[in-house]
């Protein structure tokens, strides 16, 4: 699961972009109880969601030409251009160069073999998330991609990411952990993005974990936004629907089952 040890190639950081921040903080405030810290010139405006005032996620104003709604994922590295360098060669590409955000740390904007966005972040200042595994944080992340096989070639390539499969209905379920962490440290999960017929774009998911799964969609649907699976219970891991926020950014709401339960 994720933990605020931040070992190398682990989730550490998750932000979101939107062209109107006032609207769409209203929603997530609904939702997560989260509360918009609005940030300040000199790191260019970049907001911050915060509980209880705590971090849970980043939020960045976009025009509508700059970039389509959606959330980021971004993952530790102790060189930030040494794995700028390693994707390129891994078959990735660069969205933006490496930068230095003041003394917080260093990031750039990447993406993958089948083109899907993401980034790293070699920490100064700034070293993670603050709310992690706790309703309001994120508590686990899926990449769904064309090809799970040439997915985990390419992040084992980048992060040294090691996999493990675990039974799933009608096959098995790709889950990934740092080189650094053992299985007790399991960040997420790969899915052939043919398994979510409503989806033809591969893109990083991000859940966030809440106490009830159905009131949270349903205040999603009151709010604005789009539910786009219905909630879904599955033993030994909780309750979850994905959503989509009223600019259309996607994510997942997880309600974990009881420490425990299904084993």
């Amino acid at each position: 699961m994720l933990n605020d040890r931040f070992v190398t190639g682990a989730p550490i950081w998750v932000d979101m972009c939107a062209p109107d921040l006032d609207s769409v903080s209203g929603f997530y405030r609904e939702l997560f109880g989260w509360e918009l810290l609005q940030g300040a010139a000199e790191v260019g405006g970049y907001s911050q969601y915060q509980l209880s005032g705590r971090t849970a996620a980043g939020a960045m104003a976009i025009s509508g030409d700059e970039a389509a709604p959606a959330w980021t994922l971004y993952f530790r590295t102790p060189d930030v251009d040494a794995t700028a360098k390693a994707v390129e060669q891994a078959g990735g590409g660069t969205l933006f160069e490496a930068v230095d955000i003041l003394d917080l740390g260093r990031m750039a904007g990447l993406s993958d073999a089948a083109g899907v966005p993401f980034a790293v972040w070699q920490q100064g200042r700034l070293k993670g998330l603050d709310v992690l595994n706790e309703p309001g944080g994120l508590v686990w992340t899926e990449l769904y991609t064309p090809d799970v096989s040439a997915a985990t070639a390419f992040y084992g390539s980048v992060f040294g990411w090691q996999t493990t499969e675990a039974p799933f209905p009608g096959g098995s379920y790709t889950m990934v952990h740092p080189a650094d962490g053992t299985a007790d440290d399991m960040f997420g999960g790969i899915v052939p993005l043919a398994s979510d017929p409503s989806e033809e774009a591969a893109y990083w998911l991000p859940y966030f974990q809440v106490d009830d799964c159905d009131a949270t969609v349903a205040r999603a649907r009151q709010s604005g936004g789009t539910v786009r699976m219905d909630p879904l219970s599955m033993e030994g891991v909780g309750r979850f629907a994905k959503l989509a926020d009223p600019a259309g950014a996607k994510f997942a709401v997880l309600q974990p089952s009881p420490p425990g339960e299904g084993q």
